[in-house]
């Protein structure tokens, strides 16, 4: 029984985070526009994907239980390269992709570096999800903000609690899902909240 249901928490993780940036990505490429998306959130956003996954990488822990983070960086990526785009200089993103890049490798050249790369992880996906809500109270407008994408991601940080307490039961990537569990649901509120405004204001 437990076997089945980790097993359709990784698999069904695995399988949202295929798709849980597509629903942002293709608003954005439809709307020819970036509006309403932070620059600085999905950067710290990428900084505590790439530290989470280096640290599961570097103490080997079951690739089940982390494989969907190359995939929500190659999204990211994207999304970055989407943002720059539309707002008018593709290339501005090279010395962000520079240092993502390096600092794969400056991550496990000690074991101190990445334990307290980690132990910051969880407040650098803080500050990412804190800078998306303080855009969205700024401009009091959701724009292209994916509610789908915002909602996924919730759904994906609950599956995680239930893998990694079953697992691994690191207590600093627990606390880590259920901080982000609650801030995506807090997101995805204020997102559907000013559409229904904008809505109302037409």
């Amino acid at each position: 029984m437990e076997a089945a249901l980790l097993g359709l928490c990784n698999w069904s993780t695995l399988g949202v985070c295929a798709a849980l940036k597509l629903p942002q990505i293709s608003a954005v490429l439809a709307a020819r526009s970036a509006r309403g998306l932070s620059l600085p959130s999905l950067l710290l956003e990428l900084a505590g994907f790439l530290v989470f996954l280096r640290y599961q990488c570097y103490y080997g822990y079951p690739p089940l239980t982390y494989l969907e983070y190359p995939i929500l960086i190659a999204q990211d990526v994207i999304l970055l390269l989407c943002i720059f785009h539309f707002n008018g200089n593709v290339k501005q993103a090279t010395p962000y992709i520079a240092v993502l890049v390096s600092s794969w490798f400056v991550l496990a050249l000690q074991k101190w570096i990445i334990d307290l790369a980690m132990n910051l992880c969880t407040f650098i996906s803080v500050a990412s999800k804190f800078a998306q809500l303080q855009c969205l109270w700024k401009t009091r407008d959701s724009g292209t903000v994916s509610a789908l994408t915002w909602s996924l991601s919730s759904y994906t940080c609950a599956t995680r609690i239930i893998t990694t307490l079953m697992t691994t039961n690191d207590f600093t990537i627990l606390l880590r899902f259920v901080i982000m569990l609650a801030l995506n649901i807090w997101v995805t509120v204020t997102v559907l909240r000013y559409r229904k405004t904008a809505i109302k204001a037409e």
